[in-house]
């Protein structure tokens, strides 16, 4: 600390931290990846979350079959508990996508 400075806030330190790590993208990605397990519990392991880009939750699902699906019978019902779930998180859409792995 140069002399006549005051303290940083630890805030400030600890942010500056979490953005130089990816904690916070980490931390994020972790409460999507959970929300979106509570809402799909009916479908284990059928899908995964890609990532949340401009608002749309991308998902990736284990067959085109599913794809459908959720795409036409639950993706209201999935939507609303996702927004429940993650207030504060701008989640304007599902993109459903076939794929295996």
């Amino acid at each position: 600390m140069a002399e006549g400075s005051s303290p940083e806030n630890l805030s400030d330190v600890l942010g500056r931290l979490f953005t130089a790590r990816g904690w916070g993208r980490l931390s994020e990605r972790t409460r999507l990846e959970s929300a979106w397990a509570e809402v799909t519990a009916e479908w284990p392991g059928q899908t995964r979350v890609l990532g949340l880009r401009r608002g749309v939750l991308e998902v990736e699902v284990r067959t085109g079959v599913l794809v459908q699906e959720l795409a036409q019978f639950h993706k209201r019902k999935l939507l609303a508990g996702l927004r429940k779930k993650l207030t504060g998180q701008p989640l304007t859409d599902l993109k459903f996508r076939a794929g295996a792995w």
